[in-house]
C-alpha cells in the first residue's frame, strides 16, 4: 500500500494539531519577597543583573514565558527545564532553605557558570545575551564564597564538601578489608 503526499501531510498535520491539546501549566507562583535570596543574601547589583539575564527564567517565580514555550512540542521541553531548574535551585524561595542547603546552592552557583553548566546551552541558543563571559563566571564566583563566608561568620554553618555521585558507596567501598 502506497501512502500519497498528501495523505501523508495531512496525517502529520492532524498530529501537530493533536499535541497542541496537551499543555503544560505555566506558572509563575506569587513570590513572597520574605523567602526570595535577597531576604537572607546580599546580592550585589552586578550580579543581580546577571541572575535577572541568564538565570531567572529557570531559577525563580519571574519567568518570562516565550512565544515559541506555547507550541508543543517545544513547550514541553521549556516546561521540563523551568520546572527541573526551579526544583533545583530557586531564587524565588531560596530563604526557605535550611542554612547548609543555601551553603550548598552557592557552591553549585559557582561550580555550575565556571564549569559553562549554566545557564544551559539549549537556552543560550535561543536567548543570545544570556551567556556568561569569564568576567560575569568570575563575579558570580566572588560572590558566592564571600556569602558563603558571610554565611558561616553568622551561622556557624561550614560552608559542605560538594556531593559527589556514588561518593558514599566509593568511602563504604575503601572502608571494607581488602582481600
Amino acid at each position: 500500500m502506497k501512502i500519497s503526499s498528501r495523505r501523508l501531510l495531512l496525517i502529520l498535520v492532524i498530529i501537530v494539531v493533536a499535541i497542541q491539546l496537551y499543555r503544560p501549566a505555566e506558572t509563575n507562583p506569587p513570590e513572597d519577597p520574605s523567602h526570595n535570596i535577597k531576604a537572607v543574601a546580599q546580592v550585589t547589583p552586578e550580579v543581580d543583573q546577571i541572575f535577572s539575564r541568564s538565570c531567572n527564567d529557570c531559577h525563580s517565580h519571574k519567568t518570562v514565558w516565550p512565544w515559541y514555550s506555547k507550541i508543543a512540542p517545544a513547550s514541553w521541553l521549556v516546561a521540563s527545564d523551568v520546572t527541573d531548574g526551579r526544583r533545583h535551585l530557586n531564587f524565588s524561595e531560596f530563604a526557605t532553605y535550611k542554612t547548609e542547603r543555601q551553603q550548598r546552592r552557592l557552591s553549585e552557583i559557582c561550580d555550575e557558570v565556571t564549569e559553562g553548566g549554566m545557564p544551559l546551552k539549549q537556552y543560550t541558543w535561543i536567548h543570545k545575551e544570556t551567556p556568561l563571559d569569564r568576567q560575569q563566571r568570575d563575579t558570580v564566583c566572588a560572590w558566592t564564597k564571600a556569602e558563603q563566608q558571610r554565611i558561616t561568620e553568622k551561622t556557624g554553618v561550614q560552608v559542605p564538601p560538594p556531593r559527589k555521585p556514588g561518593m558514599q558507596a566509593e568511602q563504604k567501598n575503601s572502608s571494607a578489608p581488602k582481600p
